[in-house]
């Protein structure tokens, strides 16, 4: 037995403590994660930076994406304390990763930054872990800013969500000041997880990540009872057995143990290994085979649902098995990513993603790229809509192509066409005020609600649809107000729209690939845009291309691509006006037989490329 497994199995219960760090994006949270490492001594002082933000572009774009966890042993009034930290994501497009962390855990450490205050993000994790019944410890980061206001930080705290200001802790993660008063706040206002080792086992699934050599590796938080190597356990959700190979804790990687008791958190693997990522559902029950009839499941977390689709498809088509196997490969380890078998004339075969949101699909597709080196194009994010048939039946079409092609107020083979809503929260300064309400009403936003709950800070509450707010809603509120306002949001319900298809033909031929749904009020100037950049991109040919951009069955715009032509005048000088119609109306004739016998427009991959770029 190592001296870390002695020490560990000398702890208590009582002295356990599991907690997570939850706030804003940016302020802080994977910084403050090391110095707590640093100050328990699990890692090594000044080495890597970030240390649990595993992927290389979680480190590249200073965001976490995966909640990742770390144990430590603190050693406190002369008491080790095992303490279970975990580091949550801030961006809302990861709420999910940050409800399940909260499930593992008795506390949290709500992170506010000094300069900053409290942002939209710090309100929605505010109200999540008090629906959970988590202890908070109120912190307040980067006093060391010249543009720190703690006071007014602590001011917003009391105001905002009736924390006492005397209990919050003052740190700078950075430079380490203030840290180690926070491990003692954490001991004494986060209470000891409960349980019993004596129990039958019962052991909650928080996260599992997949690894070539051992098959699905599961995170797992233990109620009751404790499990070691040789245990036979089973699902409660699948009901498949399965034999434990291995046990441990992350100290701050994967450190095997011999046993692992109620209250502790670590991982399993199988042997022999759990091979489809599938099986293992966020959020399931295991208990040892027997005593199934004796242990109650525990309640599971809901499936987070894709809001923003994307079809994506690879520049060569020679690259498609190459580039499936990327795809699988990563949504092993990401299961919130939808996938569907897709096709498009144009483009030929490819893939229909779901995600979370536009920041998911963005970091998904650098990780393809980056991790996979794959070459691929995507289409600009679109969101589901619901269609209401004559007979009754609802159907949910994420694909624009098989949207149905009928003009809104005509009498289709359908009743009624709903877009989903999702209700948004911006915090921001009120000098914006008046920008950010005309960008929300320009989306089509409905006001909910409107309050100042500092006298310069407005929380703003409207209702907008799906599909404005993927088409970089996010962006634009950044832009109007210099970075400053926040956003958060969450599904709100189907709404009666009117709403229309928008495609392209070329020759009068549909392209599938660009196909959208749009707001009627939107076609003809959306339609006006496309026909006039898809123009840039389509090379001349000896005959005539037609552009058009068609709302419904209505043509909403028009470009005509002159066709390359022989100069038959050039042997003529001082000829009649009738010689020279003559030759002019027969190269007319040899063009129209060339346009029947080629009237198919060979569209280059570049042009779809350059189309469908930003």
């Amino acid at each position: 037995m190592g001296d870390l497994e002695k020490r560990i199995s000398d702890i208590p219960l009582e002295r356990f403590r599991n907690f997570c760090i939850v706030a804003h994006v940016d302020h802080g949270k994977s910084t403050l994660s090391d110095r707590l490492l640093e100050l328990t001594g699990t890692i090594a002082p000044g080495g890597n930076k970030q240390i649990l933000d595993k992927l290389d572009v979680e480190r590249e774009r200073g965001i976490t994406v995966k909640a990742q966890t770390c144990s430590m042993i603190y050693s406190y009034k002369d008491q080790d304390y095992l303490l279970h930290l975990v580091d949550t994501p801030g961006h809302v497009d990861f709420r999910a990763e940050v409800s399940r962390s909260y499930a593992s855990c008795g506390g949290a450490l709500l992170l506010v930054d000094a300069s900053q205050g409290i942002q939209a993000q710090t309100v929605a994790n505010f109200y999540l872990a008090f629906a959970q019944g988590l202890h908070l410890v109120p912190i307040v980061n980067k006093i060391d800013l010249p543009t720190a206001d703690p006071p007014r930080a602590l001011e917003q705290m009391k105001d905002t969500f009736e924390l006492d200001p005397t209990k919050a802790v003052m740190v700078s993660a950075k430079t380490g000041l203030g840290v180690e008063a926070v491990l003692p706040a954490v001991i004494e206002e986060v209470p000891a997880p409960t349980g019993d080792h004596l129990k039958p086992l019962k052991l909650l699934l928080v996260d599992s990540w997949y690894s070539n050599y051992k098959g699905v590796i599961l995170l797992v938080r233990i109620f009751d009872g404790q499990i070691k190597a040789g245990d036979h356990i089973t699902s409660f959700a699948t009901g498949l057995r399965y034999i434990v190979g291995e046990v441990g804790i992350m100290y701050p990687g994967q450190t095997p143990q011999k046993s692992l008791r109620a209250g502790q958190v670590g991982y399993i693997y199988f042997n022999p290994g759990m091979k489809r990522s599938q099986e293992a559902k966020v959020g399931d029950t295991y208990t040892t085979v027997g005593a199934e009839k004796q242990v109650e499941p525990l309640p599971g977390f809901e499936e987070p649902k894709a809001m923003v689709f994307v079809a994506a498809f690879p520049v060569d088509q020679g690259d498609y098995a190459h580039l499936e196997d990327s795809i699988s490969q990563i949504t092993l380890n990401d299961r919130s990513v939808t996938l569907q078998k897709e096709s498009s004339e144009a483009l030929g075969a490819g893939w229909r993603l779901g995600f979370l949101g536009t920041l998911h699909c963005s970091v998904f597709e650098d990780r393809l790229r980056q991790e996979h080196g794959a070459s691929i194009i995507i289409t600009p994010p679109t969101v589901p809509f619901k269609v209401i048939w004559k007979d009754g039946r609802e159907e949910i079409i994420s694909n624009p192509a098989n949207f149905p092609d009928q003009e809104p107020g005509k009498s289709g083979p359908y009743v009624d066409l709903q877009e989903p809503y999702v209700s948004v929260t911006i915090t921001l300064p009120e000098e914006y005020l008046g920008k950010v309400i005309e960008l929300c009403e320009g989306n089509r936003g409905e006001q909910k609600e409107l309050q100042f709950f500092t006298a310069t800070q407005v929380i703003l509450k409207y209702d907008l649809p799906l599909a404005q707010l993927v088409d970089d809603f996010f962006g634009k509120l950044k832009s109007l107000t210099k970075g400053y306002a926040s956003l958060d949001y969450e599904e709100s319900d189907w709404r009666k729209s009117n709403i229309i298809k928008l495609q392209l033909l070329v020759n009068k031929e549909p392209i599938d690939a660009v196909a959208r749904v749009v707001h009627y009020s939107q076609a003809e100037r959306l339609g006006r845009q496309w026909v006039t950049k898809f123009k840039e991109h389509v090379d001349r040919q000896m005959y005539e291309v037609v552009i058009q951009a068609v709302a419904g069955k209505r043509i909403v715009a028009r470009e005509t691509i002159k066709p390359f032509r022989k100069d038959v005048l050039s042997k003529l000088h001082a000829s009649d006006i009738s010689r020279r119609r003559k030759l002019l109306e027969k190269q007319k004739e040899g063009r129209k037989k060339l346009t029947a016998v080629a009237g198919n427009v060979s569209i280059d991959q570049k042009a779809f490329q350059g189309f469908l770029a930003k």
